[in-house]
């Protein structure tokens, strides 16, 4: 059964951790798989509150390690559900440093996760969409469709010529001319 669409408003999770010596390699930069750790309960938050649902983590489809986090850090992870599929949720989460002199948050790194949601017997189970708020929303919702779609060509669980977000953007554009009555 398809559900209605909610607002994106309503998955979104917000954690904060203070970077530790136990959460450091040699160099006093946290652990990539601590980040892993804390952006996977983050993100499986918002996507149960998505669905009200258990939801069970299928893939980690990107994570970019673009700032290194340091020992003392504040670290903050908010993450919402960017686009519904049937059964499964795309959830993008957003990394955050803050400065403790200045109080400001300077974004860090980011990820996105693939969660499908299941019910008791473990069988997954229809999510809704989502109503993206605001022009950053809109974009990761569109871009969803193509990451899903090259996801699955990947794993091969689809045939590149059904791909057709992502054939679309690679098709030529169609110019049209205006008669100029030659």
């Amino acid at each position: 059964m398809k559900k209605s669409p909610i607002s994106t408003v309503e998955s979104c999770a917000e954690t904060t951790h203070v970077v530790l010596p136990n959460d450091t390699n040699t160099m006093g930069n946290l652990f990539g798989g601590q980040l892993l750790k804390w952006l996977d309960l983050n993100c499986a938050i918002s996507a149960h509150r998505h669905c009200k649902r258990l939801a069970v983590t299928v893939a980690v489809n990107h994570v970019g390690f673009d700032r290194p986090i340091r020992l003392g850090d504040f670290v903050t992870i908010k993450s919402h559900v960017s686009r519904g599929f049937g059964s499964s949720m795309e959830v993008w989460a957003d990394v955050w440093v803050e400065d403790q002199l200045t109080g400001e948050k300077i974004m860090a790194n980011s990820a996105i996760y693939t969660f499908v949601a299941v019910d008791q017997a473990g069988r997954s189970c229809a999510v809704p969409d989502v109503i993206p708020q605001n022009e950053e929303e809109q974009r990761r919702y569109e871009g969803a469709l193509r990451r899903r779609q090259l996801g699955l060509i990947l794993s091969g669980k689809m045939k590149a010529d059904d791909a057709t977000e992502l054939k679309a953007l690679f098709a030529p554009a169609t110019h049209t001319t205006p008669d100029k009555g030659v």
